[in-house]
């Protein structure tokens, strides 16, 4: 029995102040992958430059290199959609410019994929760190605030239905099998590229994740996508936001996820549709709600939080607040 290829695809972006760090951190893995693809998304710093010189490295340590530089700027999630259509791989681990990972993290992935013919994707929690790579005291799952019930429901296959609730899938902890591209290429409007991926892969298939830090995820102001534990303040703060744009959009996202499946005949597609039918059910209302004067809201709520949306969707008497206290 042949072993699996194994491809990273790594996407860049002005990336020279942390990227070198990253790309050793790839050359030093206990097993190296087959495979590297990277697509630049038109750099102007020292970027390529970097990426040429390891693209020789890569190759002399017998790893395949395709670079790809985009002449003009396609934006992250078309950069990584194109870099993904391209890689040759049977698994695929995807890679930001600015981590670092730990030495053992493509060989440990690499072995679940392989002991698990039915997982789809499997991700990891992350160590979170400063700019100069010094530790927050903070892992992703902790600064995500994935509860324990949320991590149990995930490994017995019921990753669908905290997917619905929330995002807690972070690309560059993320690895998958080619047949995922095949499946959710390309990404609907208006979603990012892991949270759609991983939406496709727990609503077609299984996903699972190891509980360790396999990565150090670098928080440094400039992070397209970012995490960080939340102080009191900011949940106060948090309260006030106006939302109703946010969940009409989440309403739309939702639509688009609704007719994907259906239209796909997968497995428990007419279930999942009927899941994600309510939750979008769910922030219509709430965005509704936002439209109605902060006295006359109450009722609707309460109203709302009898029909389960709160708890399923949201963060409970957390979700409620918002709503009663909101402006739009």
């Amino acid at each position: 029995m042949t072993s699996p290829r194994l491809s990273i695809v790594i996407c860049t972006y002005n990336g020279a102040p942390f990227l070198q760090p990253q790309l050793e951190s790839l050359l030093e893995q206990t097993l190296l992958p087959d495979e590297i693809v990277i697509g630049d998304d038109g750099s102007t710093d020292a970027t390529q430059d970097i990426l040429q010189a390891f693209a020789v490295r890569a190759r002399d340590a017998g790893i395949e290199v395709q670079l790809r530089s985009h002449p003009h700027n396609l934006g992250y999630v078309e950069n990584f959609s194109e870099a993904m259509r391209l890689a040759t791989g049977d698994i695929l681990f995807l890679c930001d410019q600015d981590d670092v990972w730990r030495r053992d993290k493509v060989a440990r992935m690499a072995a679940r994929f392989e002991g698990d013919p039915s997982l789809l994707l499997l991700h990891s929690d992350a160590r979170l760190v400063d700019a100069n790579g010094d530790s927050l005291r903070c892992s992703l799952f902790s600064a995500l605030q994935l509860t324990s019930q949320e991590k149990q429901a995930i490994h017995a296959g019921a990753a669908f239905e905290v997917v619905l609730r929330r995002s807690f899938v972070t690309g560059a902890t993320s690895a998958f099998r080619r047949e995922l591209v095949t499946r959710a290429l390309p990404v609907a409007a208006n979603w990012i590229h892991d949270e759609w991926l991983a939406a496709v892969a727990a609503a077609t298939g299984r996903i699972d994740f190891v509980d360790e830090p396999l990565i150090d995820y670098r928080q440094h102001g400039a992070n397209q996508i970012g995490a960080r534990r939340r102080t009191l303040a900011m949940k106060w703060a948090d309260l006030l936001l106006p939302r109703g744009q946010m969940l009409a959009g989440e309403a739309e996202r939702l639509q688009r996820l609704e007719e994907f499946i259906r239209q796909g005949e997968f497995p428990r597609g007419i279930e999942r549709v009927q899941q994600i039918r309510h939750k979008r059910g769910h922030f219509e209302r709430r965005a509704a709600i936002g439209r109605l004067p902060r006295g006359r809201r109450l009722p609707v709520i309460l109203r709302e939080a009898r029909l389960g949306g709160y708890r399923r969707y949201g963060t409970g008497i957390r979700s409620m607040l918002r709503d009663l206290l909101r402006h739009d």
